[in-house]
């Protein structure tokens, strides 16, 4: 018996239907939540420069400097929060943003 090579994730996609994968987003501060849900991406700035994060992105935490954090979702397209201040968190397929730190 053969070994069979681990589909790429470009095929797992196109055999899905052409579905995006995602990764669960939470943007909140200690009185309101400004999204929750699920994005194919989100982009904010730190200290170093812009960065992205994508499904299955490696556990990160940062602090995030004044900009626009921009969440790709699939049901409103592209969502901009403005933000002064933030902690991100990665961990385990969800990023959440702690805003007003």
């Amino acid at each position: 018996m053969a070994d069979t090579p681990e589909p790429s994730a470009e095929q797992l996609v196109a055999a899905a239907g052409s579905k995006r994968p995602t990764i669960a987003i939470k943007v909140y501060a200690p009185f309101k939540v400004y999204y929750d849900g699920d994005g194919y991406s989100i982009s904010a700035v730190n200290e170093t420069g812009p960065f992205d994060i994508l499904p299955k992105h490696h556990n990160f935490l940062c602090m995030l400097v004044p900009c626009d954090l921009v969440i790709d979702t699939p049901d409103e397209g592209k969502k901009v929060i403005k933000i002064s201040r933030a902690l991100m968190h990665v961990r385990a397929g969800r990023v959440v943003v702690f805003l007003d730190v």
